[in-house]
């Protein structure tokens, strides 16, 4: 059987390749651009005849059963995320994210970042249970406004909401486009980003599918929400570690949903000084 599916989603093409997987039913899925791809290799270690072209992803002969196998997973470039940026704005030592996944169906905010000037650089790149995964190391520099749309958006979606923070302290102007997936996530990411980036003193306009940041003014410190989102409460930590004057996030304990250590992790970097949980 084939499937179209409307929005290039990992989730969804997961969801559809696993049923059939576990049906014994043969199947193709075409999205409309790249999405990640971490279901297709760990299929394909397990011997399952994944085969990907011209945007579809295609199973013709499901096994019957797959072997157990050990794996290592990597980090998680999505939480790697903030740390790169914070390190890209600058204000300490060159920041170094070890053993992160750098798949190239997850690696759209690199691409991003480099295209906003950051100056970075992958080491000790190696192959682990089918995943390319290295240290980055990212240090301050000066950034610049980029668009940022088409097919690198499904590969940078969830960086979004910290990519708006990068966008504030880039001189010119940054556009994300093409982006009306965030509206549907934990909370409604564009409408939150702007909303509370705007307490802050950013320049910042809501699109119908992104926003666009006027970069460069500087931040204040602000009464802030986190709407109960894992990645705005994340992003707005690092804005609020650049504002002037203190800044509280209402509900910064939805960070636990994905990074439950990262106010200590954080706090290991900027100085627990800088940071009160409360």
């Amino acid at each position: 059987m084939s499937e179209s599916v409307a929005v290039s989603s990992a989730q969804v093409k997961s969801a559809i390749l696993l049923a059939a997987l576990a049906s014994g039913v043969a199947i193709r899925v075409k999205e409309p651009s790249l999405s990640r791809d971490h279901t297709e290799r760990m299929l394909r270690g397990r011997g399952v005849p994944v085969e990907t072209r011209e945007g579809w992803i295609e199973v013709a002969t499901p096994p019957s059963s797959l072997p157990a196998q050990d794996m290592r997973v990597p980090g998680d470039i999505s939480s790697a995320a903030f740390f790169l940026v914070l390190g890209a704005i600058g204000g300490y030592p060159d920041v170094v994210i070890h053993n992160v996944g750098v798949n190239p169906s997850r690696t759209g905010i690199l691409d991003v970042l480099k295209a906003m000037g950051v100056e970075f650089s992958l080491e000790k790149r190696r192959e682990e249970g089918g995943e390319p995964v290295a240290s980055i190391r990212v240090s301050r520099s000066d950034m610049r406004g980029v668009t940022i749309d088409g097919s690198v958006i499904p590969r940078c979606i969830d960086e979004v909401p910290i990519l708006a923070v990068a966008a504030a302290f880039a001189e010119g102007t940054t556009r994300v486009v093409d982006a009306a997936e965030l509206r549907v996530k934990e909370t409604d990411r564009i409408f939150a980003m702007v909303t509370e980036l705007k307490k802050m003193g950013v320049d910042i306009v809501e699109l119908p599918d992104g926003l666009e940041v006027r970069g460069g003014a500087p931040l204040q410190g602000a009464k802030l929400q986190s709407y109960g989102d894992h990645r705005i409460a994340m992003a707005l930590a690092i804005a609020a570690l650049f504002a002037d004057g203190e800044s509280t996030i209402d509900g910064a304990e939805a960070a636990a949903i994905s990074f439950p250590e990262f106010p200590v992790t954080l706090a290991s970097l900027v100085g627990e000084a800088s940071i009160r949980v409360l």
